[in-house]
């Protein structure tokens, strides 16, 4: 019997030099360790991302969640000190097909294995990702576990039964239903001060973000558009935050069910009725929706990549974005609405964005008020540049705002 084959349960088709993918719905796929041994459980989930291993594992969004590339060669360009989006590997697991033997890069300064090994981070490699992947997509993301090493022997040192991994899984947390922005934010503020032509110069605007995961380049695209950027913990109170009388405020990308994120939902209202400019991403894109009253939804398979084709509806430009997103919001598309809301409190909305694959929400435009987001990461890291107009876009908020005032 072939090892990838699913739903095999007896316990002859490992050794303990192997390791073990088990799926909720009881699929499992046998191949050998890859960075540390152990057990650890998430929801499984990929990306189709070719390049970018890096910033996907330190992005703090892929927390509780086994990262499968779908691309087949990982590693090759070893791993850098410039290249982290946040200080750690937040990836539950991580899922290769090949991973690279050998390094070859000038940047590089150690081996992703190394890496991966350093931090505990349990994965799986040579098994078929591309059948994975095609079950992932039919059946549905789902909770998942790998489990290596002694994770794979009971205590008499005799090797489990696939149907006690299984039980593992089924007793693991759900994604739906989980508030995680806490367990990822930062524990202190910090200022992140203009960068590039603006260095030492005094900030043309004061920006808030709000750390609901954020990823190191998007408060940088910030800064290097002449902003002073206040990155905040979450939980940050209202007062905390106009105490910096912020020009605008910006909520980040984020792991977690945004139905969970009542406490953000009542801080981005009152960000919306105080007339601060707003600019949120993924997370934050549907932490805006909540706010003016849409629901959300938790998509069957989501968005992980930076190939995702996305057209905005207000220019009828598409461009190729970087995603990572299992949830959306649930929001007309077409002619404005009035924000349901307040019965219309904060006026007019539209659907700003589209994803041209499957046709889910990928952003929306406040009307009446200074606030838009999208669900994609404009940041681009790692990704096409494509949607770097975006923080213009917020800049340009701030200075009408500004001069209004």
């Amino acid at each position: 019997m072939n090892r990838n084959d699913s739903a095999v349960i007896s316990p002859e088709i490992f050794s303990t030099h192997d390791a073990v993918l088990v799926l909720e719905d009881g699929n499992v796929y046998v191949g050998r360790p890859y960075g540390a041994q152990g057990v650890t459980t998430g929801e499984i989930v990929f990306s189709t991302a070719m390049t970018g291993y890096q910033e996907t594992l330190t992005d703090p969004s892929y927390a509780h969640q086994i990262v499968v590339q779908t691309f087949p060669h990982i590693g090759n360009t070893g791993v850098n000190d410039e290249d982290l989006e946040s200080q750690k590997i937040w990836v539950a697991g991580y899922v290769v097909r090949d991973p690279a033997t050998q390094i070859s890069n000038w940047r590089a300064k150690r081996t992703l294995d190394e890496d991966l090994n350093d931090q505990n981070i349990v994965g799986i490699a040579d098994i078929d990702t591309r059948q994975l992947v095609r079950h992932l997509r039919s059946a549905g993301v789902m909770r998942a576990g790998i489990f290596s090493g002694e994770a794979l022997v009971d205590e008499s040192g005799r090797l489990k039964r696939i149907d006690d991994l299984l039980d593992v899984v089924q007793n693991s947390e759900f994604m739906a239903g989980a508030n995680l922005s806490e367990e990822v934010s930062t524990n202190e503020s910090y200022v992140v001060e203009p960068q590039g032509e603006y260095e030492g110069k005094d900030p043309l605007y004061t920006v808030v973000s709000i750390d609901l995961g954020v990823k190191a380049m998007s408060p940088y695209r910030m800064a290097e558009r002449g902003c002073r950027v206040h990155v905040l913990p979450a939980g940050t109170t209202w007062e905390e935050i106009t105490a910096l009388h912020p020009d605008g405020v910006f909520f980040s990308n984020g792991p977690g069910d945004p139905a969970t994120a009542d406490f953000e939902v009542k801080q981005i209202r009152q960000v919306l009725d105080a007339k601060i400019p707003f600019f949120g991403i993924c997370f934050g894109n549907q932490l805006l929706g909540r706010a003016l009253g849409f629901g959300t939804y938790k998509l069957k398979f989501g968005h992980r990549g930076v190939n995702q084709p996305v057209q905005d509806l207000t220019t009828g430009k598409v461009e190729v974005t970087a995603h990572n997103h299992g949830f959306a919001v649930d929001a007309p598309k077409g002619d404005p609405v009035p924000s349901p809301y307040g019965d219309g409190h904060f006026g007019r909305v539209q659907v700003s964005h589209v994803d041209l694959n499957d046709d889910v929400v990928e952003g929306l435009q406040c009307l009446d008020i200074p606030a838009f987001s999208v669900q994609y990461h404009p940041e681009a890291a790692a990704g096409p540049h494509d949607a770097a107009y975006l923080f213009d876009r917020f800049i340009d908020q701030m200075r009408e705002a500004k001069e209004a005032r």
